[in-house]
């Protein structure tokens, strides 16, 4: 018997299998693609190399900035996206 309750943590069910999965996976898309943007429209961030990947609404920053104030301010437009659970922040100051 299927259980339909909720994955804790998650809006997806037990019987949706493989459609939840992709849902979570377009979400962490959109979620990386509206990240990106921010950071690439923001005059101060646009000049760093900044990678920013995913996974389940967990945001990873990685790269190098020149000054603690890019890092804290990468973090914060990440933070800022809807759907965004946590960001892991590993941007290295240069």
């Amino acid at each position: 018997m299927l259980s339909t309750a909720a994955l804790p943590g998650s809006a997806c069910m037990y019987a949706a299998g493989t459609d939840c999965l992709l849902r979570k996976a377009v979400d962490d898309s959109v979620i990386t693609t509206k990240v990106k943007s921010l950071i690439a429209a923001d005059d101060f961030l646009k000049s760093f190399d900044i990678s920013v990947e995913t996974y389940k609404g967990i945001v990873q920053l990685s790269g190098f900035v020149d000054s603690q104030k890019a890092l804290t301010k990468a973090g914060q437009i990440a933070r800022s996206v809807k759907g965004v659970g946590d960001v892991k922040n590993n941007l290295i100051v240069k």
